[in-house]
Order: structure tokens, then sequence, then C-alpha cells
């Protein structure tokens, strides 16, 4: 008897996994909060004997080292990685006992990182699933220039071979169970499906359908931007993460969150963006916690600058707390509950801004309004075609180039409303007029705007 358990980290597209037998097991790439992952031991009613890293990550801070101390359990780390923490190196088929007829083979599968390492679980010498981490993912693989830009195509050649490698090596019905690729930005390109076999992904991932020169000129040529916060997260991970803490951050009012937005410190409003749109305090910006909170933040916000969350309620505050701690942002400086009348002295430091919808955008054309149009779609994005008359600054930049959005009313649109919404606030908090077009693109095109292909470009 086996199992593989996944704990998913929806928010970064990331899954952990939870795997062993009747009362032991192992923990592969397991998240910073690792609370989660120590509860779920204890519903299977398993001792985690070993942790298990496939790679030092780029993208959220690991967890990987203290659940390792707290629990007593080996800490198996990629023989190639310089980190500066004791732990067991890893090499190229290396294998740790985790159960009774259960073992985790090591298989070194270079390409995601240098010293990337996927590990094979064996039941009773048969190989059962493979956490492949950011090697093999689901209809896709792991980008390879995360670690060095003179790398890149070196790793994409690694990347294809490693591939290969799973793939001659292991039969038809093995689980593949990566840890990226579930939005995350670690994906090559989006990866599509919750589960797969290396059967399924021989026919039909790109690295093992097609030759090693037409996998890397279509790889590179698709990568997408990176993160700006994946810069800390590969030296948070070598150096050592301190523990979590989760403990509720100190609770602030409105003369201290006046001071906080007047000393230029962020104070974020985590409210839905229906609600942020209606009222808000005058220079907070919205990052809802139902999207994608620890992505977006992070990647926006300068490293280190002070944070003070707002909320509806208490709960709100400790999930946004919990996503954040993921990727490094360890501590909220303050954090206030309740409603926009309660976060201010007074009612001229509410304001709102509307949203809209494509059809309205075309009307407000259509009337000869002074209207800015603002694509803030990743380039990749725009790529497939745009607004005619739309100025493009992706949503990461947006507060590095305001000086650059021209004069008039803003209309800002992504791909759904979730960015648009981020960065009409970012806009809003500038003191420029905004709207927020709150659609998806395909409505773009039914309401009668003319929409540009690269074609036609």
């Amino acid at each position: 008897m086996f199992f593989a358990d996944i704990l998913e980290t929806e928010g970064l597209g990331n899954r952990s996994y939870l795997a062993g037998g009747a009362g032991t097991a192992v923990v592969v790439d397991p998240p910073r909060d690792i609370d989660r992952v120590i509860a779920v031991a204890a519903r299977r009613g398993v001792r985690i004997v070993a942790v298990a890293e496939t790679h030092v990550h780029n993208d959220y801070v690991s967890g990987g080292l203290e659940l390792a101390r707290l629990t007593g359990a080996r800490y198996l780390v990629p023989a190639g990685a310089s980190v500066a923490y004791a732990r067991v190196p890893v090499a190229d088929g290396d294998v740790e006992d985790v159960d009774e007829g259960l073992v985790l083979r090591a298989v070194a599968t270079p390409g995601h990182t240098p010293h990337h390492t996927s590990y094979v679980l064996e039941k009773d010498g048969r190989a059962v699933a493979a956490f492949t981490g950011g090697s093999l993912l689901i209809g896709s693989v792991g980008r390879p220039d995360l670690v060095e830009p003179r790398l890149t195509e070196q790793l994409a050649r690694a990347q294809h071979a490693s591939a290969h490698r799973l793939a001659t090596e292991l039969d038809d019905e093995v689980a593949v169970m990566p840890t990226h690729g579930f939005g995350s930005f670690c994906s090559s390109t989006q990866a599509g499906g919750e589960h797969s076999t290396i059967g399924a992904e021989r026919a039909s991932n790109p690295a093992l359908a097609q030759d090693v020169e037409t996998f890397i000129k279509e790889l590179l040529a698709g990568l997408d931007d990176v993160p700006a916060y994946y810069a800390h997260m590969g030296p948070a991970n070598a150096a050592g993460p301190t523990p979590v803490d989760l403990t509720a951050p100190q609770r602030t009012d409105a003369g201290e969150i006046a001071r906080r937005l007047a000393a230029g410190e962020w104070v974020v409003d985590l409210r839905n963006r229906v609600a942020f749109a209606e009222g808000h305090v005058a220079g907070s910006v919205n990052f809802e916690v139902e999207g994608q909170l620890a992505t977006y933040l992070a990647w926006m916000i300068p490293w280190g600058k002070p944070v003070t969350l707002l909320a509806g309620s208490a709960e709100e505050i400790s999930r946004a707390q919990r996503e954040l701690a993921r990727v490094g942002i360890d501590r909220p400086t303050a954090a206030a509950v309740g409603s926009p009348a309660d976060w201010v002295i007074g009612q001229e430091q509410l304001t709102s801004f509307p949203r809209a919808t494509f059809a309205d955008l075309a009307a407000a054309r259509e009337r000869g309004e002074d209207v800015v149009v603002l694509d803030v779609r990743r380039d990749g994005e725009r790529a497939g075609g745009w607004i005619e008359g739309s100025v493009h600054i992706p949503i990461h930049q947006i507060h590095q180039r305001l000086d650059e959005v021209p004069a008039g009313t803003v209309w800002v649109h992504c791909a759904g409303g979730m960015r648009a919404a981020i960065a009409s606030s970012v806009l809003d908090a500038a003191g420029r007029d905004v709207v927020a077009v709150d659609d998806g693109c395909a409505a773009a095109a039914d309401a009668g705007l003319t929409l540009v292909t690269p074609a036609q470009h």
C-alpha cells in the first residue's frame, strides 16, 4: 500500500507532495507554511522521515529546512546545489527508504536548474510515481532561464534530455507529479491538466514530441516575463529560510494608516475589486485576497517596503499573511479590519472610481470622449492582438512607468479584470482619473472595438 497526497498552493501555481506507506512518509518540495503538511501527515497517521527538494526554488521560500528540523527527518537536497546549511546531499541513483517496500530514487534531471533532481517513488521495485519538480511538467517543462542568462540555451538543451530520460526509463502508467505548471511562472508555457502519466506526456508533451533544435527554438521564443521577486527567492532558500511567523500583525487605526501613506509605505486593500472601486482609502492599492495576491504584490512592490493590510475580516488578513510569507514578505507592518469608513479620519480621504465593460469603452470612443486605453497584459498576451490605439504597459511595470501614461481618463484593461483593478488602483493612488474595465478580452471584438494583430501592425 502507498499513497501520494497533493498539497495545492494555488496562488503560486505550485504543488507539494506527501507520499508514503502505512507508517512513514516523505515530503517533496514543501511550502513555507509547513503546518499544512504536518496536518496532512497527522490525518494520515504517518511520521515524516524524509523531506526532499527537487531544486533550490526561485519562485517561493521553501519550508523544507524547518520541516526537517521539527520532524527530525532527513533533508534531501541535490548535491550540486550550493547551500549554507547541513543537509543530505543527493546524487543521481541515490535511494532513500520511505516505508516497508517503498523507496525514493533520485534521478538527475538538469534543465530547470543545473542541479535539478527528480524523485521516483518505487513500490516493491516498481516505479509508481515520479516527482518531477520543474523538469517534466504536464504538457510542458520548467523554464531554463531563471539561473543565469548565459546558461539558458545550455539548460534548455539539458531540459530536453532530462524529459527524454524520464520518458525512456519509466513505464507509461507512472504518475507524473510536478511541482510547477498550474499557473506558475516557473513553467515555460502554460501547462494544462490536473493529472498525467508518463504515457500521456510521451504522446503530447512538446519536449518529447520535438527534436532538440525545434524544442529549444520554440521554448526560448515563448518565455514570458520573470516576476521580480524571484531574484530574492533563490538566495533565501540557499541561505536557509527562517521559520515562518504567522501570528497576527499589529492592529492599526485611521491616523496611523494616514501616516503610513504619507511616508510612502504601501497600504494594501485586500477586498474584492468591486468593493474597492466603490470606495476606498485614497492612496491605497487593491490586491484581492481571492486573486494572485502573492505573485503580483511581490512582483510590484519595492522589495523590503513596509506593507499595511486592510480587509473586511481577520480571516482575510490571516490568509493574505500566509500567502505573502510564501514569497518572503514575512511580516505585515500592521493591519486593520472593517470598512473604508473605519480607516480614515475624514470622509474626504475616501475616493472611488468607475468600473466598465468593453461595450462601455466602445460607446465612450463613439461619443468622442478623451479616452486613453491602457493594456496591462504581459508582452506574450498582447502579441496575440490588441485594441487599436491602446497603450501597452505590463501590469508589473505600471508603478514604475506612470509618467508614460498619456493625459486623459485612463480606461485600464487586462484579460479578465483582476490585473486591470490592480493597475487602476495604482493610477488612482497617483491621482489619475481611471475606469477599470472589468470584462473578458473576448468581449472587445463583440463590442465593436477594432483589434490589431501583429500581421497588421
